[in-house]
């Protein structure tokens, strides 16, 4: 195996992505006539076609020790981008898991089921983008997953830009089969239990598979990892967050300005998880809480149970009835760190001056680490007819299909009354002074603990509700036209028809306008959109060695943006010098049609630190100069509104592969695949940055290097309604609040290599050996925020927190009643966190042994990260968790599973 990698790669190639290229899958391929592999509608023999398709079978999640789709699917190579996830707590969708197919961003590849579209989840990446949740298809349903990669939306219609994952579900399965497994971690928490139940029935004209699962998962909070359990845990050992202050803000720069009612150590002392330390800047002593992030969850709570039905009968010999249903049912707790109050800059009665006050609530006054949980509740089905059959004798097969699908979810947060916890630590406004409210601070409550009962007193429950649906029908025409000197013409035609559409609906307490809910927005929206299609491709069989492939497709959007319609074709050749060898190269353009919640989102809050540029300039100072950036009086927090946008356009896109696959011996396949995407008019938020930049050029008549500007034109009144500031007061001219909107801005570019490799030997006396390795390295990943701007190197940047390589393996030996499998991925390096250089790489391996103990039972373990391994070291790395997000906290996991197959 190792040679074959150091072969030049004019000669490399290898088919693990084709089932019958490798080995291991041959027998199982060759009884198969035809069949329908992802990125054509048309049946062929050969699986290998123009693009590369992974193929990753429900045996192969097993043996690499995965307990879901998503676990598996993220290890693999061409999955180069880091999404958030369970670790990052504070995002929007922490119960969701996404896909980032060549860093693109998750929605940049198309998820299907059994090729068709799945419900988006209801609830938007980051509160902007929709997205496919992978995290509620049951593992036991599946057959097997195809991901192609590149753009593929002359077939499959838009958000197949970076390629196409679909997820082929159980057909025809015979028997019964019933798994439980059951697990946990070496370092503790994260109890797992999984069931599963697989079978299938039938008669002489109809079929049924089934399969039920339910998964228990057990929450893991960051306290009970040692190594992110503490701000103690800073390599560059910065100071805790202070969990009790009152500022004196009228006191002079780097003096003390810590208000206490006796002094800080005996404060201090009544709360059981703050210590005294001393303040930077000869600022004094305060009451540090080294535990605050602590209390957050690493990984979800998760109680799950999902079905899945497949149903087939067969009315004549040339005419089959079909029915599926999936449907998930999933409850989780997840939570961020403890919450906490800030006050606003008020005049405090008793001290006679400007103060403001901020208080952490610890686990101790809350009633435990899990009070302060969020529950989940999702609810998702899937539901399809349909027809096929054949017409002229045989040589056409049709199919027609209608499904429907939903996806719900309800999130009940705990969350502060704003005027509940003011009141309690304020009371009433005095009255006011200069512009400021009047408090009087209530120092008994304020500077002693909290009974679980009083915090709950100051809870409500924030209820946000969403939902997604879409509806398809399409109709499938395919066959062999007429014969060529070379062989048959391949023609296959499609229409569709589809309306999607969701319901985002938050809390009203946490509108923007409202301020019932402490220190919480949501975002809200709503809307539906139409589409319709049709489509056709070509197999062109040029010589005996050569094959063309052509495939053009129109959609038709009726919604509110100004997509209205797209275009997209691709062209693909094979050619088979031998039948051992297979050069081939495909073009394709793609588009996607703006999210969902790009377009309908309802206006929604944030808080933001930023730098006033405006004030900098009209001040004399550079805006990028220290002077600015780094000084409070220009950079500072400020609140902003964002909004959809719906006269966003299509993003376009267009994708080139060439690539060679060489069966070398019976044994041995090898591929080699070059891949390059770009896309246009790519969709994003505009930067605050950009925006504030703008503004000041049209307060100031100029830009930074004096070029003039038109103050009164069009964009200039656009850019200056979009920032608001104080008109009076002693913030006058200060940024009050910012809005904001998705546009069609920037470009991007990336190219790469995909390599794999597959090696079989097959002894009588000391079993099968099976091995496979596929890696990926990105050569080239470039941005541009807006034309005429600047490219920027962003594979290299030493900001840009995606991988440049990642490496995949897997060994198996079987013989007799013994299997034993490793499996292991690398992920290459990453910038240090102060962006001065490069972190070490990323090595995991996972274990498993089954044996089986009669025909009927099997028992297996597997070890997940077999040696424990963690994050990278990264000395510099002083921001919480002190490790980038797409690294594991679990550490080692255990498995036992137990099979026993029934009749």
């Amino acid at each position: 195996m190792l040679a074959a990698l150091v072969m030049p790669v004019a000669g490399v190639a290898f088919a693990q992505d084709a089932p019958q290229s490798a080995p291991a899958d041959a027998s199982a391929q060759q009884d198969l006539d035809t069949v329908v592999v992802t990125g054509s509608r048309i049946k062929r023999v050969d699986i290998e076609g123009p693009s590369p398709v992974t193929v990753i079978t429900a045996d192969q999640i097993e043996k690499q020790g995965f307990s879901t789709v998503y676990d598996a699917l993220n290890t693999l190579s061409q999955f180069t981008g880091s999404v958030q996830n369970e670790l990052t707590q504070s995002g929007f969708t922490p119960n969701a898991s996404f896909l980032n197919l060549r860093g693109l961003g998750p929605g940049y590849q198309l998820v299907l089921i059994n090729g068709r579209r799945a419900a988006d989840y209801p609830l938007p990446y980051n509160g902007q983008s929709n997205a496919v949740n992978l995290a509620n298809i049951p593992a036991a349903a599946i057959e097997r997953i195809e991901v192609l990669s590149g753009g593929a939306s002359a077939i499959y219609g838009s958000d197949a830009v970076a390629g196409v994952v679909n997820i082929i579900m159980k057909t025809n399965y015979d028997g019964n089969l019933l798994t439980v497994r059951g697990g946990t971690s070496s370092r503790g928490g994260g109890d797992t239990g999984r069931v599963q139940w697989v079978g299938g029935t039938g008669g002489d004209n109809w079929n049924l598979t089934y399969a039920f699962e339910y998964l228990a998962r057990e929450a893991i909070f960051a306290s009970q990892r040692e190594f992110m359990d503490s701000y103690r845990d800073d390599p560059l050992q910065g100071p805790p967050v202070e969990g009790i202050r009152v500022r004196d803000r009228l006191q002079p720069p780097r003096t003390p300005n810590r208000i206490w009612p006796v002094d800080a150590a005996e404060t201090c002392s009544k709360f059981a998880d703050f210590e005294t330390f001393t303040l930077p800047n000869n600022l004094g002593t305060g009451c540090g809480y080294y535990g605050f992030p602590a209390t957050q969850q690493i990984r979800n709570s998760d109680d799950t149970i999902s079905g899945y039905l497949y149903g087939t009968l067969d009315f004549t010999d040339n005419l089959q009835g079909m029915a599926q249903l999936s449907f998930s049912d999933s409850k989780a707790k997840i939570a961020s760190s403890t919450q906490f109050w800030q006050s606003p800059l008020y005049v405090d009665q008793q001290y006679g001056t400007i103060v403001d006050a901020q208080r952490i609530f610890t686990p101790s006054e809350v009633g435990g680490l899990g009070a302060q949980q969020t529950r989940v509740n999702e609810k998702a089905f899937d539901l399809a007819f349909g027809l096929r059959g054949t017409v002229f004798n045989g040589r056409f097969d049709w199919d027609a299909t209608v499904s429907h699908a939903e996806y719900r979810v309800d999130s009940k947060q705990p969350r502060f009354l704003a005027s509940a916890i003011n009141d309690y630590f304020l009371g009433e406004q005095l009255g006011v002074v200069s512009g400021r409210p009047v408090y009087d601070l209530n120092e008994e409550r304020y500077f002693s603990p909290l009974s679980p009962d009083v915090f709950q007193s100051l809870i409500t429950t924030v209820n946000t509700e969403a939902e997604s649906k879409v509806d398809q029908a399409s109709f499938v025409f395919s066959g062999d036209l007429f014969e060529l000197p070379a062989g048959p013409l391949g023609m296959a035609a499609t229409v569709e028809a589809a309306r999607q559409q969701y319901d985002l609906v938050p809390d009203p307490r946490i509108h923007p306008d409202v301020a019932e809910i402490y220190n919480l927005t949501g975002t809200g929206g709503g809307g539906e959109r139409n589409r319709y299609a049709a489509g056709v491709e070509f197999s062109i069989p040029v010589f005996s060695t050569l094959k063309a492939n052509l495939a053009g497709r129109y959609d038709k959007y009726d919604d509110a943006t100004d997509v209205d319609d797209a275009v997209t074709m691709s062209a693909g050749l094979e050619w088979r010098p031998i039948d051992s060898l297979l050069f081939r190269g495909n073009y394709a353009t793609s588009f996607r049609a703006p999210d969902m919640h790009y377009v309908f989102a309802d206006e929604s809050g944030f808080f933001q630190t930023v730098t006033d540029e405006y004030g900098c300039r009209q001040a004399g100072i550079d805006p990028t100069d220290t002077a600015c950036t780094g000084s409070s009086t220009y950079t500072y927090s400020v609140f902003g509104t964002r909004s959809g946008n719906p006269d966003l356009e299509e993003e376009e896109g267009k994708s080139w592969s060439a690539g060679v696959v060489w069966d070398a011996t019976d044994s041995l396949s090898m591929s080699v695949d070059w891949y390059k995407i770009r896309l246009e008019k790519q969709v994003s938020d505009i930067s605050s940055s950009y925006l504030l930049r703008n503004e000041a050029d049209c307060r100031l008549g100029r830009e930074r290097d004096g070029t003039p500007v038109d103050s009164s034109s069009a964009a200039c009144q656009k850019w200056l309604s979009m920032v608001d500031r104080v008109p009076s007061g002693p913030d006058q001219g200060d940024i009050d609040a910012i809005r904001r909107n998705p546009i069609n801005q920037s470009s991007i570019e990336t190219s790469g290599i995909d390599a794999k490799v597959a090696y079989e030997l097959d002894t009588d006396r000391h079993g099968n050996f099976r091995a496979t390795l596929a890696w990926t390295h990105v050569l080239k990943l470039e941005e541009q925020e807006f034309e005429g701007e600047p490219i920027v190197n962003t594979r290299d940047h030493l900001s840009y927190f995606n991988f440049r390589s990642r490496v995949n393996w897997q060994l198996d030996w079987e013989r007799d009643d013994w299997a034993v499998s490793l499996y292991g991925y690398r992920w290459g390096s990453l910038p240090n966190w102060e962006e001065t250089g490069r972190i070490g790489s990323y090595v995991i391996w996972n274990a498993g042994v089954r044996k089986e103990i009669t025909d009927k039972a099997s028992i297996s373990v597997a070890v997940n990260n077999v040696f424990d391994k963690l994050h990278p070291e990264d000395n510099s790395f002083n921001t919480y968790p002190y490790f980038w997000r797409a690294y594991s906290p679990i550490g080692r996991e255990i498995f036992v599973q137990l099979d026993y197959k029934f009749n």
